[in-house]
């Protein structure tokens, strides 16, 4: 963080009446008070100076780095009439406004409004943002907005400049989303407690299966490379990705509802659907769905990681305890039903991502970790949310995971959700989303889920050093207060 340095102000005023010239000089003291160097006339002007020599001085004076224009409706008729004081000096700030490129060095104070509303300020100053201090709950309300100009330091600033989005890169003409429209009538729907939030949703959730859906594969592609194929619509398809995780973030955190958990399992459902093959198509080959299956694959994790970050837990014991239906292609026997583990999806067209002369472990965690561009949701938590939801096909005994993106975790890579388990508080957090209160029952549970995934047999983990028992922080869960 750099040193702060102390703004120096000049300030520019009519003496239109005591009253004024007295909050003038408070408003000053109040400034000094904040570490600021006012420049005053009634502290800085001595006997036989001259007012004009000194008004310019400190208008142009480079060590001034602010001239605060305290304007009422006296002020603005002096200067707009050149008349003496005030008129002078406004004819010498009027010339630095309209001659200096950089004119943020003069901040137009209103201390008065005129009966239709608008505020008093000289022409020059107009067309300029100005800060209200017409009243004291005016002041109050502007006062930090002010100090905050003076020291550089805005309360809005602009972030930093992203990386480029992985569809841009890949240089991949990625269609108008409708679903963007959608989700800002959704997000004032709840926001400002509209009724009929279930309309907006559903129409935001439409939207954003219809994208994903057009970019289903119905007829034989037309490519020499499958891969690059693969690559380009799972590109266009991280747009739904941002928008289901912009919803889930946005209504988990404002009221995770009832209605919120159960239009989520649908929406879970419909993601099925996205990765199944089209009931139109009678002839075909898997890896024609490949996009979708590794899409459907990041988009849970991610839904996972945006609840753990919005603490709505019962709601992830929701989508880990539900069973979803099958779609009509991906039903077979009498099994219409399955678990969250069908939200699995690998990729071995991917291996184009693989260096030359290399091979990946697990080509659709790489490109999930290329596109986490999200600055909310980083690619430490989407690992975080994989462990998870291993942790949950240990002790699910018909579903079964394979944690592709833990490849990339680091071996000295902690996961703060399972360590903060060790205290209890915590640990009640995890409860809630296993269903399991007690840490030893936890424990003998994801024990055999180990033995009965054969995890020891897993190979090429950076963390295989610790094993995911060790990165679950399993024999400390719930051994402090």
């Amino acid at each position: 963080m750099g040193v702060l340095v102390n703004p120096r102000v000049f300030i520019s005023y009519s003496w239109s009446s005591p009253g004024h010239q007295d909050r003038i000089r408070q408003w000053a003291e109040q400034l000094v008070n904040d570490g600021v160097d006012v420049v005053l006339d009634i502290w800085d002007l001595n006997e036989g100076d001259d007012k004009y020599a000194f008004m310019e001085k400190m208008v142009t004076d480079e060590s001034v780095t602010h001239v605060l224009v305290f304007s009422d409706s006296e002020y603005a008729a002096k200067a707009d009439a050149r008349k003496a004081g005030v008129g002078t000096e406004s004819q010498i700030i009027s010339r630095e406004v309209y001659s200096k490129v950089k004119q943020s060095k003069f901040i137009p104070i209103v201390c008065e409004f005129d009966e239709s509303g608008e505020p008093y300020l000289p022409t020059f100053l107009k067309s300029r943002i100005w800060i209200d201090f017409s009243s004291p709950e005016a002041v109050n309300e502007n006062w930090e907005k002010l100090i905050r100009v003076l020291y550089g330091k805005p309360a809005h600033e602009k972030p930093t400049l992203g990386k480029p989005p992985t569809y841009i890169t890949m240089d991949v003409a990625a269609p108008a989303s409708p679903a963007v429209v959608k989700f800002r009538a959704l997000e004032q729907a709840i926001l400002q407690g509209k009724r009929g939030v279930k309309h907006y949703r559903q129409d935001f959730l439409d939207a954003c299966y219809m994208y994903a859906d057009a970019l289903r594969v119905r007829e034989r592609p037309k490519v020499e490379n499958m891969g690059e194929r693969v690559l380009q619509d799972c590109g266009k398809l991280k747009l739904v990705r941002d928008h289901i995780v912009d919803w889930v973030l946005l209504e988990s955190e404002v009221d995770p509802s009832d209605e919120f958990g159960e239009a989520l399992i649908a929406m879970l459902e419909r993601l099925l659907e996205l990765k199944s093959r089209p009931p139109e198509l009678n002839s075909w080959n898997d890896v024609w769905f490949e996009a979708h299956r590794v899409f459907v694959y990041e988009i849970f994790l991610y839904i996972v990681a945006a609840l753990l970050k919005t603490g709505a837990f019962d709601i992830l014991n929701l989508i880990f305890t539900s069973h979803y239906l099958l779609p009509e292609t991906e039903a077979h026997g009498p099994d219409r039903f399955v678990t969250f583990d069908a939200f699995y999806g690998y990729s071995e067209t991917l291996q184009i991502l693989a260096p030359e002369g290399r091979k990946l472990y697990a080509p659709a965690a790489e490109l999930i970790k290329r596109q986490a561009d999200r600055a909310d949701i980083p690619f430490a938590d989407v690992m975080q949310a994989e462990l998870l939801v291993l942790m949950m096909a240990f002790i699910n005994d018909s579903a079964r995971w394979y944690p592709q993106t833990l490849h990339y975790s680091s071996r000295s890579g902690a996961f703060p959700f399972f360590l903060r388990a060790a205290q209890h508080r915590h640990f009640e957090k995890l409860a809630k989303i296993t269903g399991i209160r007690n840490a030893d029952e936890l424990r003998e549970a994801v024990k055999t889920g180990h033995q009965r995934m054969n995890v020891n047999q897993w190979r090429n983990f950076w963390l295989s050093d610790r094993s995911f028992w060790e990165s679950m922080n399993m024999d400390a869960l719930d051994t402090l207060k």
